[in-house]
């Protein structure tokens, strides 16, 4: 499975047989939708779009699409009340590889979704802060929860996006995070035999 990334939480998975693309607002933020008419769409929260897509995934729940299971876990989104779960995030299961694809979390998890998350390969989180997102500090609690073995930033400062709320450079989330990155690429395409025990993380660089 190839990764993608195009800017705020927006993330595309594909292989030959599908493409999946996650929290595609892009035309909401001043750029244009990534999505296709036969892509499966998933979002992490509440979304004002309807792409014409093959299928739309919005909600908890388990799904089975080609070579692909999706799991969607309820979570309180970041900026809901106590109590309140509208956030959706998704655990993918690819062959040998699982990915956890955050969305706008608040940091603090269950046990229950701790269970339901299980073990994680690569995780997508957003660093960007400012009170609509993680923050560097909200990102690293769930990383400790969780304990993936890779670690990809998204939702950071872009100048080619209108964000509601400002959000903060990439380097500078880096630095509170005290993670070095282990490399910047352009696709990401791992294999199982490619990853350590220790948590790593990865620049995804925005496709142009």
């Amino acid at each position: 499975m190839d990764v993608q990334f195009y800017g705020a939480n927006c993330i595309v998975f594909s292989n030959k047989e599908l493409r999946l693309v996650v929290d595609d607002n892009l035309a909401q933020l001043g750029a244009k939708s990534v999505t296709k008419p036969d892509d499966v769409v998933l979002f992490t929260g509440p979304h004002d779009e309807k792409p014409v897509a093959r299928m739309l995934i919005d909600i908890p729940g388990e799904y089975e699409i080609g070579n692909v299971s999706i799991q969607g876990i309820p979570a309180r989104a970041h900026m809901d009340e106590a109590g309140t779960l509208h956030g959706t995030m998704y655990k993918l299961t690819v062959g040998e590889l699982v990915y956890l694809v955050t969305g706008h979390i608040y940091p603090e998890l269950s046990d229950e979704q701790l269970e339901a998350i299980g073990m994680v390969d690569v995780m997508f989180t957003p660093v960007g802060g400012n009170g609509f997102t993680l923050d560097p500090v909200g990102a690293q609690k769930v990383i400790r929860a969780v304990e993936p073995k890779v670690v990809v930033p998204t939702h950071y400062e872009d100048t080619k996006l209108q964000f509601e709320v400002p959000q903060q450079p990439l380097e500078n989330a880096i630095k509170e995070m005290s993670l070095e990155p282990k490399e910047r690429v352009e696709k990401l395409r791992l294999k199982a035999a490619d990853l350590s025990d220790i948590t790593q993380l990865i620049v995804l660089e925005k496709v142009a």
